[in-house]
């Protein structure tokens, strides 16, 4: 008999590799420039499974993991150290309302958290492609399966690390203190451009090293079997990309996945609203690299971001006596959002040299 948690997470599986499968077979056939427009729309739909799983935690968040008494419920509420209480007395369907709540807004506030933090990422990635000089008609399918082995490796990454957590409380602080640091590192260079040097990036000098490289791109193929080579295979400069992609993603993600256990234990929920945010991170990139020039105070609102969440994590005991909740961190973390979107709005800089850069590359304007 296969437990709740195990048919929780395979259903969620199933959804995700079908979508990629319909993006792969069905609107990934021809390598195209992704508009504007076309981007706007993805980005809402994924926007909207993303608020739609939240309801469905929120009205049945319980069956994540099975419980059906109100122990089992105490019982997870201890194990993953949710932040809420269960009071004496409470009827089992008070105690799994209290449950589902919190439940729901744990994942909430974990994407929101982790899609605020993908926008950064987004940053490195457009400049990886900018360095590389790739063709704006690959960036769409680059993303896409850089996307698969991001899922692949925050599937390790999250669940080894819950794993510690529970059994090695102190990890958190050791987490705390990485991203005050990383919160204040960001603060003290917001202002400094960052740059990829394409020929001396360890990912290129690694692979170079030891792997067959073809000097020039090969339409939209990661690798190709070479006739006048004795059909060797060799790699393009476009796989090197993706590496590059899958590389940055690692070290974001050393970032984001600690940042989400600030929030909630539980691996599932990580998992779910990391993987969310993930999905919608390839629509996300189109859409900024059109707007880039908006997110003037995004460096600013990301610093102070991160180093809340340090903050949170190293003093997460004397929060919890203050009566400190998820809701709280919800309202906080959106209020560094608005706040630093708000700034970027109202104080307008001029454009970047990153827009300029993508203008020079595209033929098009951005906003």
């Amino acid at each position: 008999m296969f437990s709740s948690e195990f048919l929780t997470f395979s259903g969620f599986i199933i959804f995700i590799t079908a979508m990629l499968i319909l993006d792969l077979g069905v609107f990934d056939k021809k390598s195209h420039e992704v508009k504007f427009r076309e981007a706007l729309i993805w980005t809402l739909v994924w926007v909207s499974f993303a608020v739609g799983f939240y309801f469905l935690i929120y009205f049945f968040g319980e069956k994540i993991h099975g419980l059906e008494t109100i122990e089992q419920v105490r019982a997870k509420v201890i194990q993953y150290k949710h932040n809420v209480i269960i009071p004496e007395g409470s009827s089992f369907d008070d105690a799994i309302a209290i449950y589902r709540q919190n439940l729901s807004l744990e994942y909430i506030t974990g994407y929101l958290i982790e899609y605020m933090l993908s926008v950064d990422n987004v940053f490195v990635i457009l400049l990886v492609f900018i360095s590389f000089g790739v063709q704006k008609m690959y960036y769409r399918r680059v993303l896409l399966w850089g996307i698969i082995g991001a899922i692949i490796m925050r599937f390790i990454f999250i669940f080894l690390s819950a794993a510690l957590i529970q059994k090695f409380d102190w990890i958190l602080y050791i987490f705390g203190i990485f991203l005050v640091y990383t919160g204040i590192k960001m603060f003290v260079e917001r202002n400094k451009s960052e740059k990829i040097d394409p020929k001396h990036h360890p990912v290129v000098k690694f692979f170079s090293k030891y792997f067959p490289v073809y000097p020039s791109y090969f339409r939209q193929h990661f690798w190709f079997r070479n006739k006048k080579d004795n059909n060797r295979i060799y790699f393009t400069p476009l796989f090197i990309v993706l590496l590059v992609v899958e590389f940055s993603d690692v070290i974001f993600a050393v970032d984001s996945v600690p940042a989400i256990f600030s929030v909630t234990q539980d691996p599932y929920i990580v998992f779910f609203s990391n993987i969310f945010a993930i999905m919608g991170l390839r629509s996300l990139f189109f859409v900024v690299a059109h707007v880039i020039s908006i997110f003037r105070f995004l460096k600013h609102g990301l610093a102070v971001l991160l180093s809340f969440i340090g903050f949170k994590m190293l003093l997460h005991v004397q929060l919890k006596d203050l009566g400190f909740t998820t809701l709280h961190s919800l309202i906080i973390i959106i209020a560094i959002l608005a706040v630093s979107i708000g700034a970027s709005l109202i104080w307008p800089l001029k454009k970047t040299k990153v827009a300029k850069e993508i203008e020079e590359l595209t033929g098009e304007e951005t906003l």
